[in-house]
């Protein structure tokens, strides 16, 4: 999966918020709250498709890896099967120069592997630990076989997977688009004063965290705090892992990744792991996570403020619980 520049993927979030918008609905020329809204929106829905997007991309890799590791497994029982077939070929040499070659010989050099192995017991020449061999290549090549068309099967899954995400993101670029012509008619004191409002936000938050007064959690989640506060100001950009820029669960799987905790790529496998936290429960380092489907994740501050990489358009700040624009769900201690 491609990695979008800051200024790509600010474009492009702007044109998703307009996804909000009904078909042929018109916003007031100067109404720019309307307009920060439905481009809010729309930032959430491009979120929480990257997050689904980068779980299909990771199950992919996971895959890839499988299958490359089976498909050496079979090789290199191919290759000590060949081995074998060769010292029968020998055999074979040897009966061929006394006068013939025995029909279970001819068998056993069969293109045909099961009709070589099946005969295999018929020949006297060959021994009982021979045969044994045969065998177990015989059933391992079976077993690999079997697993290889598994994951190839679910490989088609996640390419059908992967496609309808793809659909998914071009529809919410479509509407990202129209949201930026939307932007476009504020005036730039307009414009000024969301982004303003943007820095405001951040930096208030920053105050009310108060970070020196709040224990960290454990001494990794202590470490993955400090990692992520380095990164403070950084571009959200969807589906990077840092260390220019992040999305949401980039930023968390970074940040503990400086600790040497690796967890997984994804809010949503994220939140399975480690113990789970009511909000009273929380402290500095731990994971919280919002919505209902689990797309968005961020670290913890202290005094109901987090620290996450938010959405397409702004940088890794800090930022109030109440604010995120979904509800919390719950914490995870790492």
């Amino acid at each position: 999966m491609s990695v979008l520049t800051t200024a790509a993927a600010a474009a492009v979030a702007l044109s998703a918020n307009a996804a909000h918008a009904a078909p042929g609905e018109k916003l007031g020329k100067n109404d720019k709250n309307e307009v920060k809204a439905k481009v809010d929106h729309l930032y959430e829905q491009a979120e929480q498709a990257t997050e689904k997007y980068n779980g299909a991309h990771e199950k992919q890799q996971k895959l890839q890896k499988q299958i490359s590791t089976i498909q050496d497994g079979v090789a290199r029982g191919r290759q000590e099967l060949n081995k074998l077939r060769e010292g029968l070929g020998s055999l074979a040499s040897a009966q061929y120069r006394s006068g013939g070659i025995d029909p279970s010989v001819q068998l056993l050099l069969s293109s045909a592997p099961d009709d070589f192995l099946d005969k295999a017991s018929t020949l006297d020449q060959l021994s009982g630990r021979q045969v044994q061999a045969l065998k177990k290549i015989q059933d391992k090549q079976r077993e690999l076989a079997q697993q290889r068309t598994e994951a190839a099967e679910k490989l088609k899954d996640l390419a059908s997977t992967r496609a309808e995400l793809g659909d998914r993101k071009k529809e919410v670029q479509g509407k990202l688009a129209e949201a930026q012509k939307l932007l476009n008619t504020l005036t730039a004191r307009e414009k000024a004063a969301l982004d303003a409002e943007q820095r405001r936000a951040g930096r208030s938050s920053a105050e009310r965290a108060d970070i020196g007064h709040h224990a960290p959690a454990t001494g990794r989640a202590a470490a993955a705090f400090a990692a992520a506060r380095s990164q403070l100001g950084k571009p959200y950009v969807r589906g990077a892992t840092g260390p220019s820029s992040y999305d949401c669960s980039g930023l968390t799987s970074w940040a503990y990744a400086q600790a040497d905790v690796f967890i997984p790529r994804t809010s949503e496998a994220q939140s399975g792991i480690g113990t789970r936290l009511t909000r009273s429960r929380l402290q500095v380092g731990d994971l919280v996570f919002f919505f209902n489907d689990l797309h968005h994740v961020g670290l913890y501050a202290g005094n109901g403020q987090i620290l996450h990489a938010p959405r397409t358009g702004t940088v890794v700040r800090y930022e109030s619980m109440d604010t995120i624009g979904g509800p919390f769900m719950f914490g995870v201690r790492v």
